[in-house]
């Protein structure tokens, strides 16, 4: 994939589907909002409203985020200043996209991987059942301990992490490199070209090998800071613990019960939407264990 600055300004067939997908959620998102606000409760002086009422109205996030700095909704300090919508529409899509779409798209390209690498699929597969057993829920500990899945899962973050690049702006004057980087200058940074770069990862970098991770994240690459899917510094992802975790879980039941490969019709073609996603959608073939003949216990 090669960025092309100014790219995402032209009024290209992909470019103009999102920015019509970008107008139609912020539109959902202000009219709820607006409903939210119609009906919310806040606290003054001159209304009396009970407190007890007020709280149930911002008992959500979205209704924290409305009540957030109007005059009342504070015991005590100066109350900060009201959040406007167009803050919470932002944050309600950084919410939805950040915490649901991008490990919704790990466990599809997961699943992808693992359909089209048995031989990885097995070797999760014994894992999970040594490490969780065939039909228990995986606890938090026992999730810590699959080594496996977790090479599996950071290698699928880089060769299809959800965000193929990210954007910095330099908050003072900066000398990065051989470059003088002026304050307010906005930097792109091409996750998705790291991810692929074959003077970080060798050769096989457009190749899915999980075990470059098998000494962990920092010694994957020839540079630290070549694996960056959650982004990197102060600003990283929040959400990446409870993204991981999430995948973790959600791939251990999967594989507890289930084969699986990829359906005749699929057609691998990654392409980007606001996320990366299979353009063609990923048709995956699940077979029972149990009805495969697979006997857990047998498991050595």
């Amino acid at each position: 994939m090669v960025l092309v600055p100014g790219y995402r300004f032209l009024p290209t067939k992909l470019n103009t589907s999102s920015w019509k997908l970008d107008k139609q959620i912020r539109r959902n998102l202000e009219d709820l909002i607006g409903r939210r606000k119609g009906g919310s409760v806040i606290i003054d002086e001159e209304r009396k409203t009970d407190e007890a009422s007020a709280h149930a109205a911002a008992k959500d996030l979205l209704g924290l985020m409305i009540n957030a700095g109007v005059s009342g909704t504070r015991r005590t300090g100066p109350a900060p200043a009201e959040i406007s919508v167009r803050d919470i529409v932002e944050e309600c899509k950084t919410f939805f996209f950040a915490g649901k779409q991008t490990t919704s798209n790990l466990l599809t390209w997961t699943t992808v991987l693992l359909a089209t690498h048995p031989e990885w699929q097995e070797r999760a597969r014994k894992e999970v059942l040594q490490v969780c057993g065939s039909r228990d829920i995986p606890s938090r500990d026992q999730l810590a301990k699959l080594k496996t899945l977790g090479m599996i899962l950071n290698e699928t973050l880089r060769l299809y992490p959800p965000a193929v690049a990210t954007i910095r702006r330099a908050k003072t004057d900066v000398h990065l490199g051989s470059y003088n980087i002026p304050q307010g200058t906005e930097l792109l940074i091409p996750i998705m070209a790291l991810h692929h770069d074959t003077r970080l990862w060798g050769a096989d970098a457009a190749q899915f090998n999980p075990g470059r991770f098998v000494e962990g994240v920092a010694r994957a690459a020839r540079h630290p800071m070549a694996f960056i899917p959650f982004g990197m510094g102060a600003r990283m992802c929040i959400g990446q613990n409870l993204a991981l975790t999430e995948a973790r879980l959600t791939m251990a039941l999967i594989l507890q019960r289930f084969s699986f490969r990829p359906s005749p019709s699929y057609i691998h073609a990654p392409t980007v939407l606001m996320l990366l996603y299979p353009q063609y959608g990923a048709p995956i073939l699940f077979r029972p264990l149990s009805s495969c003949g697979f006997h857990p216990g047998t498991v050595s």
